[in-house]
């Protein structure tokens, strides 16, 4: 199967423009630019998550640069009303992880919990989970706000933590809201240490517990060094595997991190905090992070050549800056958006020069995008529609070009995880692949069939569900199939074809030409072509 999408691929027939383009830089011996007229379709597959209905039209008329410099400022773009007033009725959305963890705690802090309480209180706070990936998927099918939320889906996978571990279920979406989301285009530096402090990766990476030896607050589970969060920090968030980093600098780094935690009784009782954990509203504004210095390691360290005396909090920080800053952090964050964006092998020069312009804008994430889209690697020939879409892509892309609004998302949900990438659900914490070989298998291509053919021919359940439907399975071919749960109707095949550019080999075309009616949809969004982006 993996064979037939390449060779379908590159077998691809755009009228006279492609092979022409191909023939020019071939006679030239120079890369082939993407001709003019596939330009918008390769902005809105790289830039967005594939075209919705008259999207293709817009960027033609407005411009392909207009279009990018809209998107890298998404301040700039109203979001719909309809979809804000969704948004509105997430509660939990708004609610801080301290809010989170008052309402929807699984036992009573001092209390010996009870199995039945926990289960029970689990199962309550599976809306917190839900809302959660109901905006998400909501923003990346409706929200014209595309390349944010494609940078999204691409920080929560560099900065990975896994919903089902721990307390993690009640923090999870407020990690994407509070410290993913707000900096997908801001600086470096800013998203690293929102992410350092959130409850949800200081809980995941066990980071808080992570304890000086010997120091006063040493005590039960908060025995010694935790080196999981420092050896991720350097190995997957800033500078690499092959980013010049010792085991002592794990070890010194583990120390420079010690008594970063959570708020907890004892700390709340020796802060005067006590009513926090009685269920005061007074500290509700808090995320929960909390500075133990009864556990911190006040000692002098030698990190990454640096000296770091022993004072506290400022520590952490210092050692962010060090890592934010270095050359190494510049080449690994560069190397993955060069393969996110452009491909699975990114072109070497390209990585050197967003590594530069890292470095040259401390770490400004949208002035590295800019250099990446204004790159002759990204508009090159050979890279047009060589990415094979992650399910993620591939579901969100297909509901957008099929111009379905949803409010049913948990056949979506469903879809997610038959296809091996349910939200919020990779337990390791490298993330989801975004790479052809993570993917492209014969058994994930036949459950994309499936679910393309679900789509289709609207047996998707994606209207409204009531509230009393989340117990009911999920799968890939509808949810919830009580009278409320209504199907939508099936896409108009010509209508879908339009709308993704009309890109499709001549074997493709005559496939769906010859196939039923009802079945013409399907045939498009399973085809091999809409497979890639």
């Amino acid at each position: 199967m993996g064979v037939t999408v390449r060779a379908m691929i590159a077998t691809r027939f755009i009228p006279g423009l492609l092979a022409v383009s191909m023939l020019f830089g071939a006679i030239l011996g120079q890369a082939a630019e993407i001709p003019t007229d596939l330009k918008p379709i390769h902005v809105l597959n790289r830039l967005a998550f594939g075209p919705r209905p008259g999207d293709i039209q817009r960027v033609r008329e407005i411009g392909v640069e207009q279009y990018i410099q809209e998107q890298l400022h998404p301040e700039s773009i109203p979001v719909p009303p309809a979809i804000q007033s969704q948004l509105d009725q997430l509660d939990t959305l708004r609610m801080t992880p301290v809010e989170l963890f008052l309402k929807y705690r699984p036992f009573t802090p001092g209390q010996k919990p009870d199995p039945a309480q926990v289960k029970a209180a689990r199962q309550r706070a599976r809306i917190i989970m839900e809302q959660a990936a109901q905006a998400r998927l909501l923003r990346a099918i409706e929200d014209p706000r595309q390349l944010q939320q494609v940078m999204v889906d691409f920080w929560f996978n560099h900065f990975n933590v896994f919903a089902a571990k721990g307390l993690d279920y009640l923090w999870t979406g407020a990690f994407e809201q509070e410290a993913i989301r707000p900096y997908a285009l801001g600086r470096f530096r800013d998203l690293l240490g929102a992410t350092a402090r959130h409850p949800a990766m200081l809980f995941y990476l066990d980071n808080w517990l992570n304890t000086g030896p010997g120091t006063p607050g040493a005590h039960g589970r908060f025995d010694g060094l935790n080196e999981n969060y420092a050896r991720e920090l350097m190995e997957l968030h800033t500078l690499g595997v092959d980013g010049g980093y010792t085991q002592q600098d794990v070890i010194a780094l583990a120390r420079i991190f010690t008594g970063w935690g959570l708020i907890n009784r004892r700390a709340a009782r020796r802060a005067g905090l006590l009513a926090w954990l009685r269920g005061s509203d007074g500290f509700a504004g808090s995320n929960g992070f909390y500075f133990d210095p009864t556990r911190h390691d006040f000692s002098t360290k030698r990190f990454l050549g640096h000296t770091i005396q022993g004072s506290g909090i400022g520590e952490g920080e210092q050692a962010l800056d060090i890592l934010a800053r270095s050359p190494a952090t510049a080449h690994h964050i560069s190397y993955e958006l060069a393969q996110y964006f452009v491909a699975d092998d990114p072109p070497p020069a390209l990585v050197r020069r967003l590594a530069a312009t890292f470095m040259n804008s401390d770490g400004d994430i949208r002035s590295v995008l800019n250099t990446l889209f204004q790159s002759p690697e990204f508009w090159d020939q050979k890279y047009y529609g060589n990415r094979f879409k992650t399910p993620y892509q591939f579901v969100v892309s297909a509901v957008r070009a099929t111009a379905i609004y949803p409010r049913n998302f948990l056949p979506l949900m469903g879809a997610l995880r038959q296809l091996g990438e349910p939200l919020y659900g990779c337990q390791t914490p490298d993330g989801y692949k975004f790479t052809q070989a993570a993917w492209l298998n014969p058994d994930a291509m036949m459950l994309r069939l499936s679910f393309a053919t679900a789509l289709g021919t609207g047996h998707l359940r994606l209207m409204q569900v009531p509230r009393s439907a989340p117990d009911e399975p999920v799968t890939a071919v509808g949810a919830a199939s009580g009278p409320e749960a209504e199907m939508v109707a099936p896409p108009d095949p010509y209508a879908l074809a339009e709308a993704v550019g009309n890109s499709f080999t001549h074997q493709t075309a005559a496939t769906v030409r010859q196939a039923p009616p009802r079945l013409r949809a399907a045939l498009i969004l399973g085809s091999p072509e809409f497979m890639m982006h």
